[in-house]
């Protein structure tokens, strides 16, 4: 047998006697890592060109870890599928052995439910139906859908094998055994020989992006396009197709692909700085970003048609064990209306249906200017005009709504714009370049695959490379300093206005990639007001590493009690902040508060500041309001937690306590640990108890505090799965 590291949480075990090839643990972009580490490779037997690869996936026993989707077996399966050849009738790598797939109960049945989302997205007509479509133009759409499945949708059991973690051993090939120790620690054992697999993902770390990227200062202009991804879910040198829209300064992005944090930051660009996200269907290469952007303060704007939202909701519903209503719960849910122009407060949407295997529109963006609109077309996953002929036409000619969808398509996709982005992946489900041949749009970019383009394809279309961006109406204000202002009067929304302007007045600093602002031990003399990007703060010696974003102070409490600072900041990003000298802070405060408060309030907001649940992207408004509503609380040694009747969290701030299920051991707290998560996702504390094994001090915050935070609630609902999953329980959370 043989282990290879793949990357973090992730490994390779081989065991070629058995002709099992296992990959552990299949975050987003593992194909691509597999490439990068010679595990998938081409090869031709015969005239048959194919790629080797995994036979089995192992899957995590948590759908999440530290914020980001550990299981996301899509791609890994297709690999095998089809470019291995394993489902290819015929193909030489088909020999009749199905993959395999491993894991714990819940997590085997939510994968499978996920893949066929992945393959088909909504399963039946009442699906489409339910998600607003007419009944004739619903039925039209279904039968597209059973067209690109070869007229049936296979059930995942037809195409794996699955193998049922639980207490016991079990047989994953001839002679082949794997026995799980406990939360996602495997033995494989072959012939005398065991080879431990642990998938578990440190403190503070984090799956590794396959793609690395340089770093780049963008400009918030008045109307422009950001390139953050030409290539498809196989090509390990870029990111999958997606955009960046800028408009009056504001950020929307069009799809949240793989690694989208690692891209924005990238950027200098944090996650609390989105406005919205235009969603263009459901292949995790588009989707596999969204449990990133709910790790933000506040609900990001999620645009989408009903149907394509219906069929993203429900993969990642049953990717997680969780209600769709839970999910779109952490979104600002606008709906948009198909093939209209929709007005978002000046920036005009038109979605278009686009015949894909999954619910699919490409977008239309466009806002008014002197001379008239100024356009971008944003064509992700289209089909090639000869598919289209084929599946909409040639089969459908009595098909008076296929032909509708036909003219409907293929009218929008080819009028002229300023700028197009075009999908040119080809083959059954991709698009063409040689059909937009006399397209008359002022540029046209070609995306959307791993491919290097061809003489001809370069003749229609441009590249675009990463961070590029395609201005079509320039600012001519700085949209820096009104966000300043949005901050200040949300943090000091009982200042006076003049005030706040004295602190506008202040130098705006740009800091480089990697540069300290605030090193630990120094006594600064400003504090910082985060404008744009990402700031780490760091204290080694305390395991502690967080993220600041966007509207986050940084050295208040250093410089308000002219102490040295207990932590160092450092920028991760290009990144833009005010620069507000200690003394006309110190004249603010004391025009408009109380001091003593402020250094109360500080002293919280030290503590939590520390914390995991906390300490991440939670700007300094939200920060402010729960460290004026935590209450104190001491407990005894050997003294359970007594829980309120309102649901709450129970944070520990000194001490330690140990969590129980049932009178099992679940989970032990220290400082910044916290309890009641059960409360706030079922609205009952039944599960779970806790006692305190010294002298404890914690920290009681209301439910009502949390409310639309969704970093705040996901980081909930990852530790309560973590919590269920090392006794292999699920319960599906409303």
């Amino acid at each position: 047998m043989e282990k290879i590291k793949v990357t973090a949480g992730v490994y390779w075990v081989d065991i070629p006697a058995a002709d099992l090839r296992v990959l552990c643990g299949c975050p987003a972009d593992i194909v691509k890592h597999l490439q990068k580490r010679g595990l998938i490779v081409g090869r031709v037997k015969g005239d048959v060109e194919y790629e080797t690869g995994p036979n089995a996936i192992l899957l995590s026993d948590t759908s999440i870890q530290n914020g980001q989707f550990s299981n996301l077996a899509e791609f890994p399966m297709l690999q095998m599928f089809y470019r291995q050849g394993i489902l290819i009738p015929g193909h030489p790598c088909n020999t009749g052995r199905r993959p395999l797939l491993i894991g714990i109960p819940n997590q085997i049945s939510a994968q499978s439910e996920y893949i066929m989302r992945g393959n088909y997205g909504l399963l039946t007509l009442e699906e489409i139906v339910a998600a607003g479509v007419p009944k004739p133009m619903a039925r039209a759409m279904y039968e597209l859908k059973l067209k690109f499945a070869f007229n049936r949708m296979r059930p995942v059991e037809e195409l794996l094998e699955y193998r049922l973690m639980e207490k016991e051993p079990v047989e994953l090939r001839e002679g082949v055994t794997l026995r799980r120790r406990k939360l996602n620690v495997y033995d494989f054992c072959h012939d005398g020989q065991t080879v431990t697999v642990d998938l578990n993902l440190g403190k503070n770390e984090q799956y590794e992006p396959a793609v690395r990227l340089d770093f780049h200062k963008i400009n918030r202009e008045y109307f422009s396009v950001i390139h953050i991804g030409e290539g498809d879910g196989w090509d390990p040198t870029r990111p999958c197709m997606a955009s960046i829209i800028t408009y009056q300064g504001k950020i929307f992005l069009i799809d949240a692909g793989p690694n989208i944090i690692h891209t924005l930051t990238a950027l200098g660009i944090s996650v609390n700085e989105i406005e919205g996200i235009f969603h263009t269907h459901a292949h995790d290469d588009h989707f596999a970003g969204l449990t990133s952007l709910v790790r933000s303060d506040h609900r990001i704007k999620y645009y989408a048609t009903p149907l394509v939202r219906s069929s993203v909701s429900k993969k990642i519903a049953t990717l997680m064990s969780i209600s769709e209503q839970r999910f779109m719960n952490a979104f600002e849910i606008r709906d948009l209306e198909d093939g209209a122009w929709n007005d978002l407060d000046g920036l005009e949407v038109m979605p278009v249906f686009s015949p894909h295997p999954v619910e699919t529109t490409v977008f239309f963006f466009r806002t008014f200017w002197e001379d008239g609109y100024k356009t971008y077309a944003h064509l992700a996953d289209i089909p090639s005009f000869k598919v289209l002929d084929d599946l909409l036409l040639r089969a459908s000619v009595k098909n008076k709504q296929s032909r509708l969808i036909y003219r409907n398509f293929k009218e929008s996709i080819t009028g002229a714009v300023q700028l197009k982005k075009i999908d040119v992946g080809g083959g059954m489900i991709h698009g063409d370049a040689e059909d937009f041949i006399e397209d008359e749009s002022q540029k046209i970019i070609l995306s959307h695959t791993s491919r290097e383009l061809t003489d001809a394809q370069k003749e229609i279309g441009s590249n675009a490379t990463f961070a590029m961006e395609d201005v079509l109406i320039h600012a001519h204000k700085n949209y820096s300093m009104q966000s300043a202002f949005n901050y200040l009067r949300s943090l000091f929304p009982q200042a006076k206005t003049h005030d706040l302007n004295m602190l506008l007045n202040c130098y705006e600093m740009a800091v480089n990639v990697g540069m300290i602002i605030i090193k630990k031990g120094s006594v600064n003399r400003y504090i910082y007001l985060i404008l744009n990007g990402v700031v780490e703060f760091i204290d080694s010696e305390n395991g502690i590493h967080n993220e600041l974003s966007a509207g986050s102070f940084i050295g208040e409490l250093s410089a308000l009690t002219n102490s040295p600072s207990r932590r160092t900041y450092r920028a991760m990003s290009y990144v833009r902040v005010l620069q507000i000298p200690i003394e006309l802070y110190k004249a603010f405060i004391s025009r408009n508060f109380q001091y003593r408060d402020i250094k109360r309030i500080n002293e919280n907001l030290n503590f939590i500041q520390c914390t995991d649940l906390f300490g991440e992207m939670v700007s300094s408004v939200i920060q402010n309001r729960i460290a004026q509503e935590m209450r104190p609380m001491s407990l005894d040694k050997g003294k359970p937690i007594v829980v309120d009747e309102k649901p709450a969290i129970y944070m520990l701030k000194k001490g330690k306590a140990r969590i129980y299920f049932e009178d099992t051991p679940v989970d032990v707290l220290l400082a910044g640990d916290f309890f009641g998560e059960e409360s706030i996702l079922l609205g009952s504390s039944s599960l779970f108890s806790a006692k305190a094994e010294k002298s404890s001090e914690l920290l009681v915050i209301p439910a009502e505090s949390l409310k639309d935070i969704p970093i705040i609630e996901w980081k909930i609902l990852e530790i309560f799965e973590r919590r269920l999953s090392a006794f292999g329980t699920q319960l599906r959370t409303s």
